[in-house]
């Protein structure tokens, strides 16, 4: 969709060999998967933003998890071509995190990361201010990693449409095309890369990289030498969700988020919007995630979501959809979302590479229980022995509990602070370190 194509006017043959490359680009697209030779290619040269010094990594908050700092960072933006949905040719964007200084010229390997859930359309990872990116800076580059990461379809300079959220064949392949956007960029901006790609994610991104996992070595094995994944918080088990009665924290975003996007991806989640939504959120509800102007708190202060009164999740989740709609996907083998939900569930694959799951017991956005629990249950099922899962609640409740261990007034404040940050601050910091830990072992 944004290929940028660059032509000299020629001949009067032009207008057919014009035609004659859409539809060779088309019957690519057509085909999906690695047929499409464009996928991956560099759209933009590679601008360097900027180098944060050891000593700028080193003030942040990570230093107790990561130890010093060995190197600088240098932040490059990219874009690239990648597919849609579909097999069609778009793009999207994101950042590249180059080791740099005297003592860091060695080959490193590549770590390939996928962003947690964002619901604001103009943001990008490419930004040296940005907190996600300075803690994979902090965690991994600084330490001797390349690393990539995506904005994924539909953020910042992508041209598609819309954001397929929780689609885990897009995401994997915008996590796939980023490591080869990574390669085409690297010896212009200063990395040698060993070949050795270890993927990780968070939250979404947790189910993007197991997505990528699987896709690479079920289709590019001899392309990307994958030798490790950790894959963190992620909504594995999204089918076994949706049947699930238990309301997660932050419900009105990542719901009604999924079900949009699920219903422009496959058209079967529901017949007419207001089947599923209640008035008024059923006037706009298909086009407001990701959102051009509004955050998570704006949405909410907005009215454009629930919680500007205080609701609770299950209030929020009464407030937005149609109690017939919710009943239907927890109870019908057949319902449209259901359907849906397995085509995106993780189970039932095999990793040959070293896998980790990492998450926190406490989290109640991507509760463990309905997710790393029977993802880990399912590779125990087939008696593998390269799987390895972590509980980092201990050392969140050590840290950032009352007294060493979780708040149990749920009507008092520090209850709502501890449980309010969990998810999106507390636990990431520790899955991050428990990654660098098994790619040290690997790279």
């Amino acid at each position: 969709m944004n290929a940028k194509f660059r032509m000299k006017s020629v001949m009067t043959a032009r207008p057919f060999l014009l035609t004659a490359l859409a539809a060779a680009v088309a019957g690519l697209a057509g085909c999906g998967g690695d047929d499409n030779p464009a996928r991956g290619s560099l759209i933009d040269s590679p601008v360097v933003l900027a180098t944060l010094p050891k000593a700028a990594i080193d003030a942040g908050p990570f230093k107790a998890l990561t130890g010093a700092a060995k190197c600088d960072v240098k932040v490059v933006s990219l874009n690239y071509n990648t597919i849609g949905v579909s097999g069609e040719l778009s793009n999207a964007s994101g950042v590249m995190l180059v080791p740099s200084g005297t003592d860091c010229t060695a080959p490193t390997g590549l770590v390939a990361y996928a962003k947690g859930t964002d619901v604001q359309k103009p943001r990008t990872l490419a930004n040296p201010a940005d907190g996600e990116t300075f803690l994979l800076a902090a965690m991994y580059a600084a330490q001797g990693y390349t690393v990539v990461a995506t904005d994924y379809l539909g953020f910042a300079k992508s041209t598609y449409s819309y954001h397929p959220y929780l689609h885990a064949d897009s995401e994997a392949s915008s996590v796939i095309d980023s490591i080869r956007a990574a390669r085409s960029a690297a010896s212009g901006v200063g990395s040698t890369l060993s070949g050795k790609v270890m993927l990780t994610g968070y939250s979404q991104g947790g189910h993007s990289s197991m997505a990528a996992h699987r896709a690479i070595e079920r289709d590019n094995a001899g392309e990307i030498n994958v030798v490790a994944g950790a894959h963190l918080a992620g909504p594995y088990n999204m089918s076994g969700s949706l049947k699930s009665t238990a309301v997660i924290a932050g419900y009105q975003f990542f719901v009604p988020y999924l079900v949009t996007a699920w219903q422009k991806v496959y058209g079967t989640v529901y017949s007419k919007v207001g089947d599923a939504f209640k008035a008024p959120y059923d006037g706009y509800i298909e086009t407001l995630l990701p959102s051009a102007t509004l955050d998570y708190t704006t949405l909410v202060t907005s009215g454009k979501l629930p919680g500007k009164n205080g609701e609770t999740p299950t209030q929020a989740r009464d407030a937005l959809f149609q109690s017939a709609f919710i009943a239907d996907a927890q109870t019908n083998a057949n319902n449209g979302l259901f359907l849906a939900g397995k085509k995106n569930d993780l189970l039932g694959w095999s990793p040959k590479s070293k896998l980790l799951l990492c998450g926190g017991a406490g989290d109640p956005t991507v509760p463990p229980a309905l997710h790393q629990v029977p993802m880990k249950a399912d590779f125990d099922s087939r008696n593998l022995t390269n799987v390895s899962t972590v509980d980092v609640d201990g050392f969140v409740q050590a840290t950032y509990g009352t007294n060493g261990k979780a708040p149990t007034d749920p009507t008092s404040a520090a209850f709502a602070n501890y449980y309010g940050n969990y998810h999106g601050t507390y636990e990431p910091p520790f899955c991050h370190a428990q990654a660098k830990a098994l790619f040290d072992t690997v790279k």
